[in-house]
């Protein structure tokens, strides 16, 4: 009998200490799912989870801790972007083909050889032989600094020097009394000097070191061209040729 009792005694003790155990862990061989069953199975005996923490424990942890803590996203920019961006910027300081150089029929009725400057639609025209013209765009002046006429080519300069005149240098103090000739030069890669009889008018048709200029009004009354076109005009025009401003 005493033995008996004693079987009864520790079954009753193993099936209470099963009972008050906290369930094993079940593994399926994934790491990965077998660490958050083990977290949720431990849920009874957690701490009670606040969802408005600061930093997720517990179940939110394993849900939300890898969006919680991820560091914002940096916008990449590509290679092609980069260049889509540089090209636009480009772009922006580049004439429109409207003043690239072009033979047309000639809309002046002046005499071949005469040169003709339309300052209203930017134009200038090189009369041809047979109706023709070759017509370059130019920067013309500015509101105030416009002028019309007729006058004649007394001079020609490769890579001048820029004196400004007087007046020009009254309204802009800090113009220099000259500057050698050069790719800095306002004046560009060639000048064509402007009388009228045997005055000095002071305008010139000449390069520029900012061809994005040219179709503008922006000068104080000279004619702008393409370093370019003024080198091809140059070398087709002679001392005497008429010009026409209107």
């Amino acid at each position: 009998m005493q033995r008996f009792l004693i079987s009864i005694f520790l079954l009753f003790t193993a099936a209470l200490s099963a009972a008050t155990a906290a369930p094993r862990a079940q593994t399926s061989g994934d790491p990965t799912i077998d660490q958050q069953w083990v977290q949720l199975a431990g849920r009874a005996n957690a701490a009670p989870v606040d969802p408005h923490a600061t930093e997720p424990t517990g179940i939110f942890r394993i849900f939300r801790g890898r969006n919680a803590t991820a560091a914002p996203r940096q916008r990449q920019v590509t290679p092609r972007a980069r260049q889509r961006t540089t090209t636009t910027r480009v772009r922006t300081r580049q004439i429109s083909r409207a003043y690239l150089p072009r033979t047309v029929d000639d809309p002046t009725g002046e005499r071949p050889g005469t040169i003709v400057i339309d300052t209203r639609n930017r134009y200038l025209y090189r009369v041809l032989e047979n109706g023709k013209a070759q017509r370059y765009g130019v920067g013309v002046g500015r509101e105030g600094f416009g002028w019309t006429g007729r006058v004649r080519i007394a001079r020609k300069a490769e890579w001048p020097t820029w004196r400004p005149p007087a007046a020009m240098r009254k309204r802009q103090p800090y113009l220099p009394a000259s500057m050698p000739g050069g790719p800095d030069n306002p004046l560009g890669a060639r000048a064509l000097y402007l009388f009228d009889g045997g005055r000095d008018t002071l305008f010139r048709i000449h390069g520029s070191n900012e061809p994005w200029t040219i179709g503008q009004a922006v000068s104080s009354g000279c004619i702008r061209m393409r370093n370019e076109d003024v080198i091809e005009l140059y070398n087709q025009v002679k001392i005497g040729t008429p010009v026409v401003v209107f």
